[in-house]
């Protein structure tokens, strides 16, 4: 999904200015919640410029939890144009639904943006509601739209295996980003096992109400080749053919 070569990966803050998903390990295990720091645009724009000209990048990630919306992105982008780097570079970050609309949207396509990384995590709205993930699932398809609307790539990010979600809600997650694939409005989708982290509000709670599936304190198989959860009506290969 990342077309430029060399790639570059850098982070414009630390980590995400949302910071309340109960399953992110940034905010609240590495990084205490609420200390969200986010470097100056022109600090950024001169990280740019020195994988551009120096080490020739010719894509950039902005690996920020989710890029700092506002002014802050305003004045990046309006950076990116008048310096010329929008020409020199393709960006592309992480991005929250229904958090801009637009004109926002054309703001990156002409500061370079290429592509945007939306955390759908699922098409169930008890479940986006019960991760703290503050999103109404009923404007995703709209953000998607108006995104490909300027010639922005979308990239999708979703989970199963969740703990509290039968099979038939899983399957409601894939048609729901099927529909947003065959319809145009997204390009790629990621689709992994929800790993409750150590430290994240999801790990506790898995703790409190008993549902790993093997030691929360085997670190080494949280790495996503197998459930770490139970769920309720499928086995673990099934949580697998589903992912």
């Amino acid at each position: 999904n990342l077309k430029g070569r060399p790639l570059a990966y850098i982070m414009s803050g630390r980590d995400c200015w949302y910071g309340k998903c109960t399953f992110c390990v940034w905010d609240h295990t590495l990084y205490p919640q609420g200390t969200f720091r986010v470097r100056s645009p022109e600090d950024t724009l001169e990280e740019v410029k020195y994988l551009v000209d120096e080490c020739g990048v010719k894509e950039i990630f902005d690996d920020c939890g989710t890029i700092t919306i506002g002014r802050w992105l305003k004045k990046f982008c309006q950076l990116m144009v008048d310096s010329g780097y929008n020409k020199k570079v393709m960006y592309s970050c992480n991005m929250r639904f229904g958090e801009i609309g637009l004109k926002e949207f054309i703001w990156m396509k002409r500061a370079g943006f290429r592509l945007l990384k939306f955390g759908l995590e699922s098409g169930n709205q008890k479940t986006v509601t019960k991760l703290d993930k503050g999103t109404d699932i009923n404007i995703i398809e709209e953000t998607c739209k108006a995104a490909k609307k300027v010639g922005l790539t979308v990239h999708l990010t979703i989970m199963v295996g969740y703990p509290w979600e039968t099979r038939e809600d899983a399957l409601n997650t894939l048609r729901f980003a099927k529909r947003l694939m065959t319809k145009g409005y997204a390009d790629v989708l990621q689709s992994t096992v929800i790993v409750p982290y150590p430290g994240t509000p999801l790990w506790y709670e898995g703790m409190e109400k008993n549902w790993f599936r093997f030691d929360p304190y085997d670190y080494e198989r949280f790495d996503m080749r197998e459930p770490v959860f139970k769920t309720p009506d499928m086995s673990p290969a099934e949580v697998l053919g589903v992912c």
